[in-house]
């Protein structure tokens, strides 16, 4: 494990683009799953410029992790949303580039990407309650692979903000790739930011894992890389 902190928001976007971009630059495929939220988005930013029509790096190919759909399934469903609006349109990634995850392919997923070589990074951000992707607790169990969760009332008024709190919209489910799709990664980057943020990663770097706080399994990763702003690295002697 290695753990990389940035003074603030915009420092710790500027290695986490820098990181991701040491990936990107291979002479063969490159498969990445990036993360939609707030988070990433200085680190969309600073990217965009950067690989913008740049033909060196037509090899990457990009994946999300999770989907939730809208209810009428009328339309492509949030996260890819998100990060088209972000990042895979600025940035102009040609659409075979673009492999999609959704309420229609999920079953296929796991062994889609086994076929296309494996993720060889997964750049995950994290929630104060200790979820990433769509794993929130009591929502999965490490052993499972993509999956679709099934939304209760709590899980419902949990992503309701997604869809600018109108109820209509909100479906009775969604899709993420589980601990364990998510561990199959060659590599993972976490990404966090902020007080808010503080003592979760505290938690999961001298707590115990435990299905209860989801995100406690990614430091079993053999590869994996936390970056973080001052503020989100406060608790931690990471000096």
């Amino acid at each position: 494990m290695k753990i990389i902190v940035g003074k603030n928001l915009e420092e710790m976007s500027t290695i986490a683009a820098q990181h991701v971009l040491s990936y990107m630059y291979q002479d063969r495929r490159v498969n990445l799953a990036i993360t939609g939220g707030t988070t990433p988005e200085k680190m969309y930013e600073i990217l965009v410029p950067q690989v913008k029509n740049q033909t060196c790096f037509s090899n990457v190919h990009y994946y999300n992790f999770d989907e939730i759909p809208y209810k009428k399934e009328d339309r492509e469903g949030v996260t890819i949303s998100d990060l088209r609006r972000y990042y895979l349109d600025p940035a102009n990634i040609a659409e075979e580039n673009i492999h999609a995850l959704n309420q229609y392919n999920y079953k296929e997923q796991d062994q889609r990407i086994k076929n296309d070589g494996g993720l060889d990074m997964i750049i995950l951000g994290i929630g104060a309650d200790g979820h990433y992707c769509g794993n929130l607790p009591g929502t999965t169990s490490f052993g499972d692979m993509t999956t679709r969760v099934e939304c209760d009332q709590r899980l419902k008024d949990r992503i309701l903000p997604e869809f600018n709190y109108e109820e209509e919209h909100v479906p009775d489910y969604y899709i993420t790739m589980g601990p364990k799709s998510i561990m199959m990664a060659k590599n993972l980057v976490l990404i966090a930011s902020g007080t808010k943020k503080a003592e979760i990663i505290q938690r999961i770097l001298q707590g115990k894992v435990e299905e209860s706080i989801p995100a406690s399994i990614l430091t079993m990763h053999p590869n994996l890389t936390i970056i973080l702003d001052e503020e989100a690295a406060s608790l931690i002697n990471y000096k």
